[in-house]
């Protein structure tokens, strides 16, 4: 079906704007409403589900070879329920890029093009990425490896130009109410870490696959480090009033000023946001497609992703009718809990049952 390949860097350069993407823009404001000044911390504590994805995606890799979730889960379970399973999995991430598209274009009208119907906005985007995931596999590997200076670099030049700007104290005091704040905004993020399991789409294509391990804990670090410096950053420049901003790091970009004639980066912030998200979407949007067709026992995924391209619009232009649905849908009415459930708890049973199948099996040869 893919005949394409990757390396394990580059999986990993894919891997990132998949989870920095939107976190970098919605995570400081959700962490901030229950962590306050400690909304540093909750990073940390959400990187767990990232390194269970990780664990488990790659030790159901090594047990099931060549094959993705959708496909092991009925060697695991059974045909039936392995079916059903994978039914849900094909919706579950229907729902996540659809949803992540409307948020995404939410920002984009509600920060730069106001007159723009967000319809607009939504079609040219997963028009784009339909058109890259037709393409297949190692074009999404390239770009990824292309985007990702591009994406991380001018991030981390925002931080160094912002260091004049910023007061440490906010940070003052560390967890003045125990650890409890920190971990409650640690839930919504979590969401995000556990996005890492879209690796088991991916693995069966990596050329050095004994070094996919590495890279996926790499590439969760790498993220846990810059949602932790991001949180810092709006925390330091704005102190307590960072949860009264929607986009906080878009209002910390207007902070930024060179010798009075560089100034207000938010246009450059959002291009490179921009291109974060466009890797996320073909990644995700990517794994829809492969997982669906898998699941159909298709030859081939090319006919169906203008279709899916067509159900990815519909959801996203009527699956959340308004910015402050969407807004409760990723912090504690929704997704955080379907990430939680689907992206940790499920491959880590699944990891539970095809461990104990393959001991059965030994013991029956064996014996």
């Amino acid at each position: 079906m893919e005949k394409g390949k990757i390396s394990s860097l580059q999986m990993a350069f894919m891997m990132y704007p998949t989870i920095v993407g939107t976190a970098i823009i919605n995570v400081p404001s959700i962490t901030g409403l229950f962590a306050k000044n400690d909304l540093w911390l909750s990073p940390i504590w959400a990187s767990f589900t990232g390194f269970l994805a990780v664990y488990a995606a790659i030790q159901l890799h090594k047990i099931y070879p060549n094959q993705t979730i959708i496909q092991y889960s009925e060697v695991a379970i059974g045909r039936i329920s392995g079916k059903i399973l994978g039914f849900m999995y094909v919706i579950f991430y229907a729902l996540m890029n659809g949803h992540g598209i409307r948020i995404y274009a939410e920002f984009i009208v509600g920060a730069f093009l106001p007159k723009t119907p967000i319809s607009v906005v939504l079609a040219s985007m997963i028009l784009i990425c339909a058109i890259t995931v037709y393409t297949g596999i190692e074009t999404i590997g390239r770009l990824g490896q292309l985007f990702f200076p591009v994406f991380f670099l001018p991030l981390m030049l925002a931080i160094l130009l912002l260091l004049p700007e910023l007061h440490p104290q906010n940070i003052f005091p560390i967890m003045e109410n125990g650890i409890m704040p920190s971990i409650k905004g640690a839930f919504a993020p979590q969401a995000w870490f556990g996005e890492f399991l879209l690796i088991s789409f991916l693995l069966p294509f990596i050329t050095d696959i004994e070094k996919g391990r590495k890279w996926g804990i790499i590439s969760v670090f790498f993220v846990l480090l810059t949602l932790v410096l991001v949180n810092l950053l709006v925390l330091f420049l704005l102190g307590a009033n960072l949860t009264s901003y929607s986009y906080p790091l878009l209002k910390a970009s207007r902070y930024v000023s060179i010798a009075d004639f560089l100034e207000n980066l938010e246009s450059a912030v959002m291009a490179i946001w921009v291109l974060g998200n466009f890797v996320k979407f073909s990644v995700v949007y990517y794994c829809l497609v492969l997982g669906t067709a898998q699941w159909l026992n298709l030859s081939d995924y090319k006919p169906i992703v203008f279709p899916l391209g067509l159900w990815t619009m519909i959801i996203s232009f009527w699956g959340l009718p308004s910015q402050m649905e969407s807004t409760e849908y990723s912090t504690l009415k929704g997704f955080p809990y379907l990430s939680l459930v689907f992206q940790t708890l499920i491959p880590l049973s699944l990891l539970i049952i095809a461990v104990i199948r393959k001991g059965k099996k030994k013991k029956e040869q064996n014996g």
